[in-house]
């Protein structure tokens, strides 16, 4: 096997991602891009995947087409990943929308590791699916900071939010930097929030921490 350079719209920040995970997100969010094209396999954990080569020197998302650490994922399959990962000197990037799970195996990362989470809006949606309650993300993406790692939030896909809310929460997180990004499966519409919303969001996020936003969101503003 071998590691996926990033394209496309996943995060440019990335240089490849890597999954051993596979099939069906146990969140089953509505929105998720996986879910573009038609029926995914069931979860299962795929072997062949630890005989890659990851290399060295690479910044590798980890779990990016399945949450490696929703709730449903067997310990097992969670353990040999990190194994891998430890076997090279790269940088990985770990997120969750079930981040409590990353804080209590936090001492089995790799040592060179960002931790981020989801956080689409203050509000609580049906699309949102089975994903844990954003506030509970929130807090323990501070706990996690408060333990020295660096931590970052995604807020993509945007939904419509109360934005004095939203920036509290973010500011719960402590992130270093926000990604910004907007629903990119057609097939799902979702509660988005007008330009100037999104707007008024990015300028007060950006007094607090670096602000990355996504060429998708330019449909929105």
């Amino acid at each position: 096997m071998s590691l996926n350079k990033v394209k496309g719209n996943m995060y440019s920040f990335c240089t490849h991602t890597w999954n051993t995970i596979k099939g069906a997100c146990p969140h089953d969010c509505a929105y998720c891009y996986m879910k573009k094209w038609g029926g995914l396999p069931l979860l299962h954990f795929d072997e062949k995947e630890l005989n890659t080569d990851l290399g060295e020197g690479n910044f590798i998302f980890v779990g990016s087409s399945c949450d490696m650490w929703a709730q449903d994922i067997a310990v097992k399959w969670i353990l040999k990943t990190l194994e891998h990962c430890r076997k090279y000197n790269n940088k990985y990037l770990f997120q969750s929308k079930y981040p409590g799970r990353i804080y209590r195996m936090r001492n089995l990362l790799p040592s060179n590791v960002i931790l981020g989470t989801t956080i689409e809006t203050n509000r609580s949606y049906p699309e949102m699916g089975d994903a844990p309650d954003v506030k509970n993300r929130a807090w323990t993406m501070f706990n996690l900071q408060i333990c020295n790692f660096q931590t970052i939030i995604t807020i993509e896909p945007i939904m419509d939010f109360d934005l004095d809310e939203l920036i509290k929460m973010i500011l719960v997180c402590t992130p270093t930097w926000v990604n910004i990004g907007a629903n990119t499966n057609s097939k799902v519409k979702l509660p988005e929030p007008p330009p100037e919303k999104i707007k008024a969001l990015i300028g007060e996020l950006r007094l607090i921490t670096e602000v990355k936003v996504k060429d998708n969101l330019k449909r929105l503003i």
